[in-house]
């Protein structure tokens, strides 16, 4: 669920809350394990979605796992900028992992895959940005 927050100044914070709860609360639990599945790997082996302002790691999420569902859709991938080319370089290491342990990604509908892959993402920023209680993710100073 979005939530509705005004910053009253920009010393306030330096970016706004998009989840209010859980974005898997509503979603089948066939989906839920799947997501889990694909959660449970991107916290064991890798360390981008642990950067220390919440802003970071909301961009950081939708340009890695954005590339990432493009590649799972043999999608070609826009690469403009250097910060593309760093998430570029997650997104192939994200996707060759996928593929290769979690089979079923692959049998999937195109459209099915980017809509998990959102639904991770909001489930990412979630856990690691709106839900989490680090209040260092909202330091105006970083």
């Amino acid at each position: 669920m979005a939530a509705k927050h005004k910053i009253k100044n920009l010393a306030e914070r330096k970016y706004q809350k998009v989840y209010t709860s859980d974005p898997l609360a509503t979603v089948s639990p066939e989906t839920r394990e799947k997501i889990g599945q694909l959660e449970n790997y991107l916290m064991k082996h890798c360390l981008w979605q642990f950067n220390s302002r919440g802003w970071d790691r909301r961009k950081q999420n939708a340009g890695i796992l954005g590339q990432t569902a493009q590649l799972l859709c043999d999608e070609e991938v826009n690469i403009t900028s250097p910060l593309d080319k760093c998430y570029w370089v997650d997104a192939v290491m994200l996707n060759r992992a996928y593929r290769e342990l979690f089979p079923w990604i692959t049998e999937m509908p195109k459209e099915d895959v980017k809509a998990l892959m959102r639904l991770l993402n909001a489930r990412l920023d979630w856990t690691l940005i709106d839900g989490s209680l680090n209040l260092e993710l909202t330091v105006v100073n970083y």
